[in-house]
């Protein structure tokens, strides 16, 4: 966490608080069946168990194509042949400097998991079309995962 002092358009200044983030990946991992893969877990900050794609947080000059794909193995143990850059989020920016890279994983394949030991996930397979209303009914409500979802949906519409 940083303070800044900054100038302001009018002359005047003031202070912005930033939080410092290494930033983060997001995978949507489509199988042939077009479901999606998810994880259950318990996000501290708000008390609850919250339904997400997988992702995770990049290390110090990693990758981000390559912590997605370890992160997708890591948390449901699938790998995947293909992938698709679905863009860059921006999830807090009147605070953060995180960046979320997502990507469409396809062509599954499974293994083991291997989650993070303070990490307690359950897997979860959810139709695509049905994770899009649940994004809009608000069932999920992690901003990564609804926009993952929605970029997905909309990609793998037959217009």
């Amino acid at each position: 966490l940083r303070v800044d002092t900054v100038a302001l358009p009018n002359g005047k200044t003031s202070l912005r608080e930033v939080v410092e983030h290494p930033g983060g990946v997001c995978i949507a991992a489509l199988t042939e069946q077009n479901e999606l893969l998810f994880v259950r877990q318990f996000r501290y900050p708000y008390g609850e168990v919250l339904l997400e794609l997988p992702a995770g947080k990049l290390d110090a000059g990693e990758d981000p194509l390559e912590a997605g794909k370890r992160e997708l193995k890591e948390e449901t143990g699938a790998a995947a042949r293909d992938y698709t850059d679905l863009g860059k989020l921006y999830p807090s920016p009147g605070y953060c400097g995180e960046v979320i890279h997502m990507y469409m994983a396809t062509g599954l394949s499974y293994g083991e998991m291997n989650p993070d030991e303070d990490e307690f996930l359950e897997v979860e397979k959810i139709p695509l079309k049905k994770a899009a209303q649940m994004v809009l009914d608000n069932e999920i409500r992690d901003a990564k995962t609804q926009a993952a979802v929605m970029k997905v949906y909309v990609k793998t519409m037959v217009f």
